[in-house]
């Protein structure tokens, strides 16, 4: 089956009401699929998600044709999240670099950077030149699991939608933070989402996780701030 059949598939599937054990199925699945692949990248297997989900394979198969398709999902919904957990500390924030810790430290708690779509990658995160505008921003690569393969690029269209519009309100908090003078000259929106994506690693007791997150987190934030000549 092609992409693109799944991709339709999976949409219209998604826009048909569900019956009761059907949708605790679907949430299930989803919420199984976001500890999986927070946890061991998008390269785990879909055997994984569905022994974690607690159902059989064949059921995760019936509302994601495809491991690809399951795989835009969860990062449609955590681009969306992180799009609108920076919208709020954008405005409720009045002081920029209280709006942009803000939004790293809620991004990082929530632990979405471990989800973030892994073909939104590069760019200009290994540039190092003084690079702050949405466009030449991408994601660092997610971690992939040994012998698990590459995934191919997800679909444009929507997926692209949702990326931009995290780029564009995440460079509005770049922006102000810079223009007032508590962020770096050469910090680009691309450095402050690898920051996200690599300030919650993933340990087994949760509050270590947290710990090692917020400690990690407070490191990287200073390394972001501007300094006096």
């Amino acid at each position: 089956m092609s992409p693109t059949v799944g991709n339709r598939r999976a949409d219209a599937a998604r826009t048909t009401p569900l019956r009761v054990d059907a949708q605790r199925n679907l949430e299930h699945v989803l919420r199984a699929a976001r500890e999986v692949f927070g946890e061991l990248g998008y390269g785990a297997p879909m055997e994984d998600v569905a022994r974690r989900a607690r159902v059989g394979v064949g059921t995760v198969y019936r509302r994601f044709p495809s491991k690809d398709v399951l795989v835009r999902r969860i990062a449609e919904e955590e681009t969306a999240r992180l799009t609108e957990q920076a919208r709020t500390a954008l405005g409720q924030e009045e002081e920029p670099w209280s709006a942009l810790s803000r939004f790293l430290r809620t991004s990082v708690a929530s632990g979405a950077g471990r989800l973030l779509p892994p073909q939104v990658l590069v760019g200009s995160a290994g540039s190092g030149g003084p690079v702050g505008s949405a466009e030449e921003a991408r994601v660092p690569q997610q971690r992939m699991q040994p012998g698990g393969g590459e995934l191919r690029p997800a679909s444009a269209g929507a997926d692209d939608a949702g990326v931009g519009a995290l780029l564009e309100v995440v460079g509005k908090l770049v922006d102000r933070a810079r223009a007032a003078g508590e962020l770096r000259a050469d910090v680009s929106v691309s450095d402050v989402l690898l920051v996200i994506a690599t300030a919650a690693p993933a340990l087994p007791d949760a509050a270590q996780q947290a710990a090692a997150s917020a400690r990690l987190l407070d490191i990287l934030l200073e390394g972001l701030r501007s300094r006096p000549a």
